[in-house]
């Protein structure tokens, strides 16, 4: 009993160990700078996490895809950078409204990953050679595009999409009651979906883990979410970007859990051959990986867009290296096939964390990228022990 305990205590410590692995980074900034006689988990702080983190968390989503499939994007910073600078000039210059804006530019983001989807998945060309063209390709279009110099401000109601908030539509003021409210409902699905996880389980015969182990991980997330949604109803509420966060991390979710097409992309990556002779049109799904992650790294651009007012020509510079360290951190393996969405939001929020905790405590930028390449080591060193045993 005693080895099947240590057994099942070891296998969630390596499954969870991203999520430990953020609470004591939060643990650790908390102290030291408290020490530094600041306060690090206030609520304009933690609302600014989400709001200069979320292009790397819609950014990685959709580089999971890629990685999983066993292939690599270097152009997302460069295509957000475009797609932003496409944004302004429709916005400002043409005087489009939003909801033109928005559609037309998730569309160009999506023909840039079909481009390189194309040559990756039927002319074979490596996607490390084709993306990293599509960086320089793009890099320079933007900056033609934008002429060298900035293109803004932008109206209000697109600014929205990064830097608004819920309205309280409950009217209770402060704290907001939206927020609680929907604290309460999501907690209340997670250990509703844990729940009903342990029931398939025995139903198929499947040996659950320990209820020990079941309720300590629940309560550690529900912790930290009712924590976060605290600060936040007692602040500004929810920010819209976070609105939107969510819904694509449980579509993304959904997708790689539960449909016929998520499970042939881990097919894929596991195994491109055995894929093939079992009938899988895989050239298919790298191109279809592709343009999605063009899709979303639109919508990446436009969210930096919207949060800074205006279009720069030197936007994104770095946000692949973000993004592809967060599905890393995340749990991802290297060579493809495996990797979870969960794993992703936590890795790019592990970034984030240290990103503020950093800037918080005046460490340099030379220090901070050391760090965070470090980080980014441990977390691949982390997987490799774990597929050795």
């Amino acid at each position: 009993m005693a080895d099947k305990s240590t057994g099942h205590l070891g296998a969630h410590l390596r499954e969870n160990g991203m999520l430990l692995a953020l609470v004591a980074i939060v643990a650790l900034f908390t102290v030291a700078i408290a020490y530094d006689g600041k306060s690090f988990l206030i609520p304009p702080n933690i609302s600014n996490i989400f709001l200069q983190n979320a292009h790397v968390i819609i950014l990685a989503l959709g580089m999971l895809l890629i990685i999983v499939a066993g292939h690599i994007d270097l152009s997302v910073g460069s295509v957000a950078a475009f797609t932003g600078a496409v944004a302004a000039y429709l916005t400002v210059t043409l005087k489009l409204p939003f909801y033109v804006v928005i559609p037309l530019t998730l569309v160009v983001g999506g023909l840039i990953g079909a481009a390189q989807g194309y040559w990756v998945a039927y002319w074979r060309i490596p996607s490390f050679i084709v993306t990293l063209a599509g960086m320089m390709v793009f890099r320079g279009a933007t900056m033609w595009m934008l002429g060298g110099q900035n293109i803004g401000p932008f109206p209000d109601e697109f600014q929205a999409l990064s830097s608004g908030f819920v309205p309280d539509l409950l009217g209770v003021g402060k704290p907001h009651g939206l927020t609680l409210l929907v604290v309460v409902l999501a907690i209340g699905a997670i250990l509703w979906s844990g729940l009903r996880a342990r029931a398939r389980d025995a139903e198929f015969g499947i040996e659950p883990e320990p209820m020990a182990f079941f309720w300590g991980r629940n309560a550690i997330v529900a912790a930290g979410i009712a924590f976060v949604g605290w600060q936040l109803a007692n602040f500004r509420g929810l920010p819209n970007v976070m609105v939107v966060l969510t819904v694509l991390t449980l579509l993304y979710f959904f997708f790689t859990e539960n449909t016929t097409m998520g499970r042939r992309i881990y097919a894929l990556g596991g195994n491109e051959k055995a894929a093939k002779l079992s009938g899988i049109r895989t050239d298919r799904l790298v191109f279809l990986t592709f343009v999605n992650m063009g899709v979303l790294a639109a919508l990446a651009g436009m969210v930096v867009t919207a949060r800074l007012n205006s279009a720069t020509p030197k936007a994104g510079t770095g946000f692949e290296l973000d993004a592809i360290a967060s599905v890393f951190i995340g749990g991802a393996s290297m060579t493809g096939g495996s990797g979870k969405i969960v794993g992703v939001v936590v890795g790019a929020l592990i970034m984030g964390v240290m990103n503020m905790g950093m800037s918080i405590l005046g460490i340099g930028n030379e220090y901070q990228f050391m760090i965070k390449g470090l980080v980014l080591l441990a977390a691949v060193i982390f997987d490799v022990v774990n597929k050795a045993r």
